[in-house]
């Protein structure tokens, strides 16, 4: 199936997302598996990738936060390049931050899919502001690099919950 085929939740920011950013893109997928289950499996992920790799590069580029916190997907816990600002387990995540060239937000949302299945939608916000801004923009979002890591990351949360 396409990702084009699967609804999409309410496009609304809602809670978390800081005033302010705009939206930069969706991604979703269709998860034969329940919510409690997918919330899981990006927990599982997220928490897989907080280490010194993901670290250095949120020094590198002066993201706050920089460091890991906390239990991944508890608002308040931190990741690195990214804080916890809202969590709904089972509905919602809002992880927000902010480096030398962006500020930023990614929200997943979780939605049933009407057939015991969940669809969960990640919305990427940012601003990147001034001439380096622009350049990092260019480089994460305009290559096309960032869609394929959230895809990739989209079909490893999926094979989680299915398996």
């Amino acid at each position: 199936m396409s990702r084009d085929d699967v609804p999409a939740p309410a496009a609304s920011a809602g809670p978390g997302v800081p005033p302010g950013l705009p939206l930069v893109d969706e991604h979703r997928v269709r998860i034969a598996a329940g919510a409690d289950r997918v919330w899981a499996a990006l927990g599982g992920w997220l928490g897989e990738r907080a280490g010194p790799g993901a670290a250095a590069y949120a020094r590198l580029v002066r993201a706050e936060p920089a460091a890991a916190s906390g239990t991944p997907l508890a608002e308040g816990a931190t990741l690195p390049g990214f804080r916890v600002a809202r969590a709904v387990p089972g509905e919602r995540a809002v992880l927000t931050g902010r480096h030398f060239f962006s500020r930023y937000a990614a929200a997943a949302v979780l939605a049933g899919d009407g057939e015991g299945g969940t669809v969960l939608a990640v919305r990427t916000y940012a601003r990147f502001p001034g001439p380096l801004g622009a350049v990092y923009r260019a480089l994460v979002i305009g290559s096309g690099g960032h869609a394929v890591a959230v895809r990739r990351m989209l079909d490893s949360v999926r094979r989680r919950a299915e398996g």
